[in-house]
């Protein structure tokens, strides 16, 4: 599992076809990407460390806060791209990715791991397997990935 996760003063997600729109103020954009092989352990490690991540100022302007301890909150995205693989040729590979059937359960129970750690009125989200365009406002910017070990 993987997760590319931007600090942000604001975030939203718009889907024209569904007359979908979901917003956030400050805190994190999620893009997760799920593998062919992850598992409930690899939700648990990549939710709980982005919650936990320490990338938000404290008040000697240290990234020293989590976006549970600034009240932050989060939109998830799913991302099945992160797993491109780009080294042959130029057009991406997609293999390593999830199929739908199989990355949809896992997405839910993220979803549920994150709105535990911070609270469900905190989490929003896009509609998985939807176009969606994507506001992105990035703070700093500060950009890291999250990957579980498997």
């Amino acid at each position: 599992m993987r997760a590319l996760v931007q600090r942000v003063s604001a975030g939203g997600v718009y889907i024209k076809e569904e007359n979908y729109t979901a917003e956030i103020g400050k805190g994190m954009v999620v893009l997760l990407g799920i593998k062919t092989s992850d598992a409930e352990s690899d939700i648990n490690f990549v939710a709980d460390k982005c919650c936990n991540l320490r990338i938000f100022k404290d008040e000697n302007g240290k990234m020293n806060l989590s976006v549970k301890d600034i009240g932050g909150e989060m939109l998830l995205i799913s991302q099945f791209t992160l797993y491109g693989e780009t080294a042959k040729g130029n057009r991406p590979g997609f293999t390593d990715a999830a199929r739908p059937e199989e990355a949809i359960p896992l997405y839910e129970k993220f979803i549920k791991r994150l709105k535990e750690n911070i609270g469900s009125e905190k989490v929003k989200t896009g509609v998985f397997g939807a176009m969606m365009s994507v506001k992105i406002i990035n703070d700093g910017p500060v950009t890291l990935y999250v990957e579980s070990k498997t």
